[in-house]
């Protein structure tokens, strides 16, 4: 779907170009350009940062090539290749994430993206609320709602992430209690909110792990610490919300009562 814009002629306000003062902390006022493009829901940062760097932004009826131009995004009017930008519609969206893709919009060494998921949907520019690596699988958010998104992603909240990990090894009482006290790697402390054997069978057994944060690769890097391999990793809930039946590969709107689950 091409970003929508304000057609040609109608009425906006007027143009101000760069703000005349600095607020008493003296931090510019607005946001970058490339951030303002991102959160009108036209493309993403580093898109944006193309379109500048090719002259086809303007800011008040004059071209923009510094992507880091704070502009004010209730005033300043923003065009690109002469059509105004206008905030696009919230959208909320649940993806059950397959192994194999990796989470992101444009991928440098061209492998498969989740945005494989969303083609033929009639949608704005939305972007992941967080990751989940290639070989992960499960519940994916994804929107065009940047305030929506950081406060999800802002470690302060400690919203609990719920994840069902298949383990090449069946852990007993002894093994589960040092998985629990966690590991340092490299200096950094990896622990999980709590560790429970769901079931096992000959070899393997499956584990579910909730953290109330998410630093990279942390279940992984956990388990591996302790010498056991991870053979699944699906991620069934973010704070109150499942995953539910929701088809490997699909991806759906959240529903108000969803979002709610959400907000607290």
């Amino acid at each position: 779907m091409a970003p929508r814009r304000r057609p040609p002629g109608r009425p906006g306000k007027p143009p101000t170009g760069k703000s005349a003062s600095k607020p008493p902390s003296g931090k510019p006022p607005g946001v970058s350009l490339n951030r303002a493009l991102s959160k009108l829901g036209l493309c993403s940062r580093t898109q944006a940062e193309l379109l500048i760097a090719a002259g086809r932004v303007r800011v008040g009826g004059k071209v923009v090539r510094d992507a880091a131009l704070r502009v004010d995004m209730n005033r300043d009017r923003i065009a690109v290749d002469g059509d105004e930008v206008v905030a696009e519609r919230k959208v909320y969206l649940m993806l059950n994430k397959p192994r194999g893709l990796v989470t992101t919009r444009d991928d440098p060494l061209e492998r498969d993206t989740v945005y494989a998921c969303l083609e033929g949907l009639d949608l704005p520019f939305v972007a992941p609320v967080g990751r989940l690596d290639k070989a992960s699988e499960g519940l994916l958010l994804m929107t065009n709602d940047t305030r929506f998104a950081n406060r999800l992603m802002d470690p302060a909240s400690h919203l609990p992430k719920t994840y069902h990990v298949q383990v090449g090894t069946v852990p007993d009482d002894a093994m589960l209690g040092k998985l629990r006290t966690g590991a340092t790697i490299d200096g950094e402390s990896l622990t999980a909110s709590s560790i429970e054997l769901l079931r096992s069978g000959g070899r393997t057994a499956w584990l579910e792990i909730v953290l109330d944060e998410g630093k990279n690769r942390h279940i992984r890097r956990l388990l591996a610490a302790h010498g056991i391999e991870v053979r699944r990793l699906i991620r069934i809930a973010i704070g109150r919300l499942l995953l539910g039946e929701l088809a490997k590969g699909t991806a759906r709107y959240l529903t108000a009562e969803e979002l709610a689950l959400l907000a607290g």
